[in-house]
């Protein structure tokens, strides 16, 4: 068993052995505190500890200072930089794009008897830094006495007050948590950590796409993206270094390095994060509300885009099509039997081999392929195209691609971290540090989008070619940072040929809300696989993004991966959670048309239409999601983060503003549910219920979800039934008003 249960190993890496040519250096009091351009810039001197799991002072070295920068932003955002070596504070990064409300405030230092506090020039306190020696009863000399800490207090917006976790320890020499520590190895700066106090009930959500339960206190998370390889795993392929506090506040870690955060878990009074960068830059985001926090973070990473209605469709898909004839059949039935349809996605099976991208049509399987595009079109059908960021070793632009460097050159073999389906060996991975490269891959996307396409599928991202040399950055950074730059080559391209900017991205870090829309990867078509699902995308939720799809009804089965079969139960009920997303895609690795479903095919087009009968006020909703810090779907705590109860709901959700949808995910069609403060309306039935309960045992036919309504809310609907959203004009759409006389949506 590797852990160990303390702090210098399990959190801090240190290895067991303790090998001498590492070095941990930790944070004492300040030396002193000055003003520079509005900032406040803070001496800390830095100790040496002895090699040893009981810390204590190396004093044969002498002390290293470096500058904590406090800068405050707006009303309620500060920033705290430790930079240490070469690292300098920027606001020059991908990750970034301040907006119009992001302005810097100026700070002034009030020195006191043994400390300093911070204000704005409105007279609030940001800041108090503490120099004063503790209060003594000394009775023993038993133990030694505690080092130096650095111990300060920052109050983003006033009130809320976040203090560096400076006492953090058993014994002054057994530490669980400290303040502010950077290390050395080989003679190199490469680790440092900042951590925070945090309370006993303190809960926490966000950090990506987290497949587990709404609270992740408890939890410790490497923040380092890879193929989630389903969705029911500690692994995630999206992973945002930020995290939403019950004490109203969240903290974006601006960083792309590989790192670790612990949320109250190694140690339970402290929020810790680890980066593999010799470098802090933390900006703490406090509100009043989760959508304020959210909007804050949104103001520093940047809003998202807002997708075309069409996308708001439903998209039909499978891994794979392989012809223009089966597609044309596939689509000619859809129209005939009136299942209404805005998008056909081609995967894997497009190219000259399967899986063998190389952004250009079978000729024999695809032998027109922009009539075939254009003939879709005509019928109402839009294209959206698989590839991925790598280049195979038998593609057609491999030499290319190797002789001017867009793939990123391999000083040797490595062995595959991805659930690649095929057994095609990757060359490399398209180097997006390099601008040559992207004009070269977009260029590829843009014959594509030139024939019709609308929609580029960019899969993986999330794993790159670490034994590679990037021109821009090492692998190591690149990593994380990938999945940013890799969307937004094709969105931008995209929105150039076609005017709409969307992709459909697996991979995310922060910044990629700006190129929506992402989906939640290779869930399994199982119960579980739906809960799993749904807490990836409630937490994505939380973490800044406002567009989130999933595989209906889940990619994969089981026990066999490509060849089970899907259960009715499962397709019916995943079908109902994809008309309450904000996007809809049917997509798996077998048959996912509704008529090889015939039990429950009626029911299901009859769910297509709901559907579209909802796109107004789906449409609506996202409007609003892109100039606010809202989600389309959203945990409970969005609108309710004083109920502790929601801080541990991860099965149910708001859509938008105005509904309350409690997914099935059991064949046995009964489940709990919680109604938070208000007055409800069942969607369907039209009965009426107070919150603030839980109504137990709730039987739902398999045609109906607990699906509720605010009472009195004004929901826009499309009055008629359509095809695809080129027969709508949202100017017909008509209200539904829930209020005495509402007796259900199909009655």
């Amino acid at each position: 068993m590797r852990p160990t249960n303390y702090h210098l190993f399990d959190f801090m890496d240190f290895d067991l052995e303790l090998s001498k040519n590492e070095s941990l250096w930790k944070a004492c009091k300040p030396t002193a505190v000055y003003e520079k351009d509005g900032d406040v810039y803070i001496t800390v001197p830095f100790q040496k500890q002895v090699l040893s799991n009981d810390m204590a002072a190396d004093t044969s070295v002498p002390r290293e200072e470096y500058t904590l920068i406090l800068r405050q932003y707006s009303n309620k955002i500060i920033r705290l930089f430790c930079g240490f070596g070469d690292w300098e504070m920027t606001d020059q990064s991908e990750m970034l794009q301040f907006s119009e409300r992001v302005q810097k405030l100026p700070l002034q230092v009030k020195a006191g008897d043994g400390e300093w506090t911070i204000y704005s020039a409105d007279g609030v306190r940001r800041a108090w830094i503490n120099v004063k020696e503790p209060k003594l009863d000394h009775w023993s000399d038993l133990l030694p006495a505690p080092q130096e800490t650095l111990d300060v207090v920052v109050y983003p917006d006033g009130k809320r007050e976040i203090h560096l976790a400076a006492y953090d320890h058993f014994s002054p020499p057994r530490y669980d948590g400290l303040p502010l520590v950077y290390c050395v190895k080989d003679g190199h700066k490469e680790r440092a950590t900042l951590s925070f106090e945090c309370k006993a009930d303190e809960c926490f959500a966000g950090t990506g796409e987290r497949f587990t339960k709404m609270d992740l206190s408890g939890h410790t998370f490497f923040l380092k993206n890879q193929d989630g390889q389903g969705v029911n795993n500690r692994r995630t392929y999206k992973n945002i270094p930020f995290y939403l506090s019950s004490r109203m506040y969240g903290t974006f870690y601006h960083t792309c390095a590989h790192s670790k955060l612990s949320l109250a878990h190694v140690s339970t009074r402290s929020v810790e994060f680890l980066s593999d960068q010799a470098m802090i830059d933390a900006f703490i985001i406090a509100g009043d509300t989760v959508e304020e926090i959210l909007r804050g973070y949104r103001d520093l990473t940047g809003y998202p885009s807002m997708p075309p209605l069409w996308s708001f469709g439903i998209w039909m898909s499978r891994m794979t099509y392989f012809s223009a004839d089966e597609v044309d059949e596939i689509c000619n039935r859809l129209r005939a039997e009136h299942y209404p349809c805005d998008v056909i996605h081609l995967d894997t099976g497009w190219f000259r081999t399967d899986w063998l991208c190389e952004w250009k049509f079978n000729e024999k399987r695809f032998p027109d392929p922009k009539g075939f595009i254009h003939g879709l079109k005509d019928k109402g059908f839009r294209v959206s195209l698989w590839q991925l960021p790598y280049v195979a070793e038998d593609a057609e632009q491999i030499d290319e691609a190797r002789k001017n460097d867009y793939i990123a050159p391999l000083t040797k073999q490595q062995a595959s971290e991805g659930s690649n389906f095929s057994a095609l060996d990757y060359a490399g991975t398209i180097d997006f540090t390099y601008p040559k490269a992207t004009e070269w891959y977009k260029g590829l996307l843009k014959n594509l989008l030139d024939m019709g396409v609308v929609c580029i599928k960019t899969d993986f991202g999330e794993n790159i070619h670490m034994d590679a040399k990037y021109k821009g950055m090492s692998p190591e950074l690149l990593n994380n940072l990938y999945a940013l730059l890799y969307q937004k080559a094709a969105y931008e391209v995209t929105k150039e040929v076609t005017g709409d900017g969307i992709v459909w991205a697996r991979a995310a870090w922060a910044g990629c809300q700006r190129y929506p829309l992402h989906w939640g990867g290779d869930s399994c078509s199982s119960w579980d696989g739906m809960a799993g699902s749904l807490k990836g995308g409630l937490h994505f939720g939380l973490s800044g993004f406002a567009f989130w799809s999933h595989d209906v009804p889940g990619f994969h089965t089981l026990p066999n991966f490509m060849n089970s079969i899907v259960d009715d139960k499962v397709y019916m009920r995943w079908t109902q959670f994809g008309v309450f997303s904000s996007h809809m895609r049917y997509h798996g690795t077998n048959k996912r048309e509704p008529w090889f479903y015939p039990a429950i095919a009626p029911m299901v087009k009859k769910w297509w239409k709901l559907r579209y009968k909802l796109l107004p006020y789906i449409y609506e909703q996202s409007k609003k999601a892109t100039h606010s810090g809202y989600a389309v779907l959203r945990a409970l705590i969005f609108e309710h983060p004083a109920d502790k109860m929601c801080w541990h709901i991860d099965d149910e959700y708001y859509f938008g503003d105005d509904f309350l949808v409690a997914p099935v995910m059991n064949s046995e069609d009964c489940r709990d549910v919680y109604l938070p403060e208000g007055e409800w309306v069942n969607f369907f039935t039209g009965e009426h219920f107070r919150g603030g309960q839980w109504l137990n045992g709730v039987k739902v036919p398999l045609d109906e979800m607990p699906v509720y309504v605010r009472e009195g809310a004004v929901i826009p609907v499309y009055p008629e039934d359509v095809d695809c959203t080129d027969e709508m004009d949202l100017d017909k759409s008509v209200a539904l008003k829930i209020d005495e006389h509402f007796r259900g949506i199909w009655k």
